[in-house]
């Protein structure tokens, strides 16, 4: 089987709103190129645990692959592909070079070569995130390991959004806590959730792969007695209350429900929001202290926030 190797260099804002894109069009694997991986100081805080080639990374921006299954209708998928991304820049996101190579590999070049870029971290006090394919101990006895097979998802959980996600997790999570995960992706947050004590988790995702995906990785890590992952359109007919939520969405999307997940909510709850760059950070904690929250903590990496907020009002 032939396949399309489709590879755009853009910016750190623009990765995950364009590799949602190339999996909606299709895409079987995406591969990101950050230079950022190469200066990450995580070592001193966590214990980097792996090694990276700076010739595997562009010297600026970043390069996100993904491949096509080559077939006569390729030409209007690329198309489509570029104009999805082009329409990025209508909500603001800065898309960089923008610079579009198309190449031809086979099929087992596509399906291992990614895999070099993704080995085990300690991303968090507790948690480290290992690919099901790597061998890894824990160096303690209270380490947490996620076991992680991203398949057509994109995120391997690595990803400086996600990572302050369950760093906010870690710090704000309690014991039979209910809560809710929003655009779940590969399920790494529903499943840092549960392994940290959550009794119930509901993780959604609007992506039908995403939902596979999630669910392949909950049963691999042995918590889908806890996790539910459903499909549904960010909160939309979900009712009951929870103690927390999490969403490490674009800042955009965030937006729309920042009301709904305040009604969602106990008295006191935690809304943990990620995947907000730096330049949307007034704009959703603005609209978090307009819906009924204070903001308990503003965490930073990179050029992205989180927010840990608490809900003080209906």
């Amino acid at each position: 089987m032939k396949w399309s190797e489709f590879s755009i260099h853009t910016t750190q804002e623009a990765v995950e709103p364009v590799c949602n894109i190339l999996h909606e069009a299709g895409a079987s694997g995406v591969v990101i190129e950050d230079p950022q991986e190469l200066v990450k100081e995580r070592e001193d805080h966590f214990g980097e645990i792996y090694q990276l080639s700076p010739t595997d990374y562009p010297e600026d921006g970043v390069i996100v692959k993904a491949y096509l299954q080559v077939s006569s209708f390729l030409g209007e998928t690329v198309e489509g592909i570029k104009e999805a991304i082009n329409g990025l820049l209508e909500f603001g996101i800065d898309v960089g070079h923008n610079i579009v190579k198309i190449s031809e590999v086979n099929e087992e070049e596509w399906a291992t070569a990614w895999k070099k870029y993704y080995k085990p971290v300690k991303i968090s006090k507790y948690i480290t995130i290992t690919p099901t394919w790597e061998e890894y101990i824990p160096k303690s006895e209270d380490e947490c390991i996620i076991e992680l097979d991203p398949g057509m998802a994109f995120g391997t959980g690595t990803h400086p959004t996600t990572v302050l996600c369950i760093q906010a997790i870690e710090k704000k999570i309690k014991a039979k806590d209910q809560v809710i995960d929003v655009g779940t992706g590969t399920g790494v947050l529903s499943i840092a959730a549960a392994k940290l004590g959550a009794e119930q988790v509901l993780a959604l995702d609007l992506d039908e792969v995403a939902v596979q995906s999630a669910t392949l990785n909950v049963n691999l890590n042995k918590v889908d007695d806890i996790i539910s992952v459903k499909q549904n359109n960010l909160l939309e007919q979900v009712t009951g209350e929870v103690d927390l939520i999490v969403a490490n969405i674009l800042a955009e999307v965030i937006l729309r429900f920042v009301g709904d997940a305040c009604s969602l909510l106990k008295m006191g709850g935690t809304f943990i929001t990620s995947g907000i760059i730096s330049a949307k950070k007034d704009e959703v904690q603005n609209a978090l202290l307009e819906n009924g929250f204070i903001i308990e903590e503003t965490l930073e990496m990179e050029d992205w926030v989180a927010f840990i907020a608490k809900k003080i009002n209906n």
